[in-house]
């Protein structure tokens, strides 16, 4: 099954409760949280408060992608805020604490996934490939919402997809950046099973048939 997870950085904060509702409704099943700090990325966000509100208003799966540095220090407690999965990019800090960053992840009883920019291989997902209940692919640079879909990605999704298969084939294989009712097909086709969208959701006024369009049904 493909799933749908709306990137709340597109949506309209002035009403963010309601627009979470409205594409739970629509059938999305995971809500992603893009978290940047303008260090690790060159753009400031939100953080802890917006997630921890939106956990008291709704019971959709937040998948939390920390665009931050040195996650380890945040990890838990985003947790605690109501993260149900928190994702952390390997190149925000050394081996070691990207390990003991999912290991406090793990320890709070949530799932845990890595990320990969894409200048990133994907050989260099493998030493965490095995404990990772999602591996994150970007197709854009992260920083910013509302860019194009860099098609060079698709090689490294069907790379990671084998590599999931081989060592953990119960980890999910997310995708993020310019996605579309255009460019989602040929994610899909190369191994993802999760999709990230921003305004090819939340810029749309039928949500659920934008939803049904990204997953190939309509």
């Amino acid at each position: 099954m493909i799933k749908i997870a709306p990137s709340i950085l597109s949506a309209d904060f002035a009403r963010l409760g309601e627009e979470v509702e409205d594409v739970r409704a629509a059938g999305a099943e995971y809500l992603h949280f893009d978290v940047m700090d303008g260090l690790f990325v060159p753009n400031i966000s939100f953080g802890v408060p917006v997630l921890g509100s939106l956990r008291k208003s709704s019971d959709m799966f937040m998948d939390v992608h920390l665009m931050i540095d040195r996650p380890v220090r945040y990890v838990e407690t985003f947790c605690d805020a109501g993260a149900d999965l928190v994702n952390v990019h390997i190149e925000s800090d050394t081996a070691e604490n990207i390990s003991r960053a999912l290991e406090l992840i793990r320890g709070k009883g949530k799932r845990c996934g890595v990320t990969l920019k894409p200048g990133t291989s994907a050989e260099a997902v493998l030493p965490w490939l095995p404990m990772a209940d999602l591996v994150l692919v970007m197709t854009v640079e992260p920083g910013f919402g509302g860019q194009s879909f860099m098609y060079d990605q698709l090689d490294k999704i069907r790379q990671i997809r084998r590599y999931i298969g081989e060592l953990n084939p119960a980890c999910e294989l997310e995708v993020d950046g310019g996605i579309s009712a255009e460019t989602a097909p040929l994610a899909i086709e190369a191994g993802a099973n999760v999709l990230v969208a921003g305004s090819a959701v939340f810029g749309k006024t039928n949500r659920a048939a934008a939803i049904a369009a990204l997953r190939g049904e309509i």
